[in-house]
């Protein structure tokens, strides 16, 4: 928030496949010899509380708190259908009481506020922003997604969850 304030900006973006030192906070990224610094997905930063609207139509795939330090918090993934072909979009350190509201398969429609954006530290312990990412292959999982690779696994990552700017067409990422 001081970094926005002084900046005299409303939201700040971090951006895909960003090398950052900063998860060497969390043991959450500490689970091998090499350690998970690559960025996934998009941060925006902005206030908790905030709207999330979906930018496609889609399906509840899967939601779950991840709670543990530096972890996604309450987290919701929702599955796209796109000329026969089907992707994710997952959306992290969003408010807890919006689980709440969720089921398996719900329609979510395009330009839906279905979710918001978490406080501090129900959020996984972080400033409140939005992380979202696309992934192509959900490898089994449900409810969670790595958000943050290893260097050595970056092609692989990416060619399963490429740049979010494909959705969001943001002139600023």
């Amino acid at each position: 928030q001081q970094l926005l304030a002084a900046q005299q900006a409303h939201i700040g973006v971090g951006g895909y496949l960003e090398n950052r030192v900063i998860y060497r906070r969390s043991t959450h990224f500490d689970q091998a010899a090499e350690k998970r610094t690559v960025h996934l997905g998009v941060d925006i930063w902005l206030p908790a509380l905030t709207p999330v609207l979906a930018p496609l139509p889609g399906r509840v795939h899967s939601f779950r708190d991840n709670t543990g330090f530096g972890d996604y918090g309450p987290t919701v993934i929702l599955a796209h259908e796109l000329a026969g072909f089907t992707f994710y979009t997952l959306y992290g350190h969003l408010t807890r009481h919006s689980l709440e509201y969720f089921t398996i398969n719900q329609a979510i429609e395009k330009g839906d506020s279905f979710t918001q954006v978490g406080p501090y530290p129900e959020n996984g312990d972080w400033p409140p922003h939005l992380h979202f990412q696309i992934i192509t292959n959900m490898l089994g999982q449900h409810g969670d997604f790595p958000g943050v690779c290893t260097q050595s696994q970056q092609n692989v990552f990416a060619g399963i969850c490429p740049d979010p700017n494909l959705v969001l067409q943001c002139r600023y990422l």
